[in-house]
């Protein structure tokens, strides 16, 4: 088995950055009336900054999600690494572009370069990690000898208020009061567009910093627990789903079917104790010794959750100093399951990483509570 090595990380913001002020000028006004959550929901996250794959002047998209990608993976390339000399494209997203061809498929399309094997991942946030994770086995196992692993998200189309008239109109003809449901309006503020990608091979670079995978731990707990963010379904009494194939094209639109949805509630009483409830095992599986870390980048979707987090990793006993957290949230936004590779692309190029490093990533997903660890050593 071949050792594996992070030799390039690059990433990928369009356009230019959008402040919580200029959000609405971007997504627009559902029913022409301004959010009475975004306020809250801004205060409680922090993001300050976020991109947009959007034209403020003509609301129109400038990038794909797949564009996205293969800008992303660009960065990666130079005169001794091009575009076919990729043996493996690995491809996370939470909202590809079209149902068929897949994401990866239209990735490689996008770079044009030779003939290669794709695999596609379409979860939610955890999406990159496991596209990371089959990026890494694959180098690990022999099968190739490097390994290209990206994270993209082009999630603002689904924000924009165009997506939920229908449901206002709806609700009017009802003489109710034309306001979208929390769970629907909350995401609108919470997710953005980006991309990040890493390049993986089996011998680390001669100059300069590699990162060394160590080990990639990916699991699901979704046999406990019912859906908690979902899109393109309706979520029945019961915790089921109902599919949109099962629905008539009106309730498409009537009910906001393809918007993504988040129940709080449930996001709230679990997402932290389950991914304690992983942390813990891992650092027993792996032994993992917690004076050797040198960072810990956990995905946040929110502000919110890191004192939270903090409290339940010192109650399970194993709890990691503040000084050692780092993560880009609040600059970059939350771009799902990109996110984990935009806080790598920001240490590794900017030189924050010396030999002998310790890194941990961590990445929960609130879709039905996937949790995915990895660790990585400077070398």
């Amino acid at each position: 088995m071949s050792e594996v090595y992070i030799n390039r990380i690059a990433k990928f913001l369009p356009n230019e950055p959008v402040s919580n002020d200029q959000m609405e000028e971007y997504l627009g006004k559902i029913d022409g009336r301004p959010s009475k959550a975004r306020s809250i929901i801004l205060r409680n996250n922090q993001i300050k900054t976020r991109y947009y794959a959007i034209d403020k002047r003509t609301g129109k998209s400038t990038h794909t999600n797949y564009q996205l990608a293969a800008r992303a993976i660009e960065g990666l390339l130079d005169d001794s690494f091009g575009k076919d000399d990729i043996e493996l494209l690995a491809c996370g997203c939470v909202a590809p572009d079209q149902l068929l061809p897949s994401h990866a498929a239209m990735v490689h399309g996008e770079l044009n370069c030779r003939p290669t094997e794709i695999v596609s991942i379409s979860t939610a946030c955890c999406a990159g990690i496991q596209a990371f994770k089959y990026a890494f086995m694959s180098v690990k196992s022999g099968n190739s000898s490097n390994a290209v692993a990206v994270g993209s998200e082009k999630v603002s189309g689904w924000l924009k208020s165009d997506k939920f008239n229908a449901e206002a109109e709806d609700l009017k003809h009802l003489e109710e009061n034309p306001i979208i449901a929390f769970e629907k309006d909350f995401l609108r503020w919470m997710l953005s567009d980006g991309a990040g990608a890493v390049l993986m091979e089996n011998k680390p670079n001669t100059e300069g910093i590699s990162l060394r995978v160590d080990w990639v731990d990916v699991i699901s707990y979704a046999n406990q627990i019912e859906s908690c963010m979902y899109a393109g379904c309706e979520k029945n009494d019961d915790g089921s789903l109902t599919g949109w194939a099962e629905m008539t094209p009106h309730e498409w639109g009537a009910k906001s079917i393809f918007a993504f949805k988040q129940d709080t509630r449930l996001l709230g009483e679990n997402i932290v104790k389950w991914g304690g409830l992983m942390w813990k095992k891992v650092c027993e599986k792996h032994q993992i010794d917690l004076e050797k870390l040198t960072y810990f980048l956990p995905h946040l979707s929110s502000e919110y959750f890191r004192p939270k987090i903090m409290e339940e990793l010192q109650k399970i006993g194993y709890p990691i100093p503040p000084e050692k957290w780092f993560t880009n949230l609040t600059s970059v936004g939350n771009i799902g399951s990109a996110s984990p590779y935009l806080m790598l692309e920001e240490l590794f190029n900017q030189n924050r990483i010396k030999k002998g490093d310790v890194i941990i990533v961590m990445v929960p997903e609130s879709a039905r509570f996937s949790y995915g660890y990895a660790q990585l050593t400077a070398v």
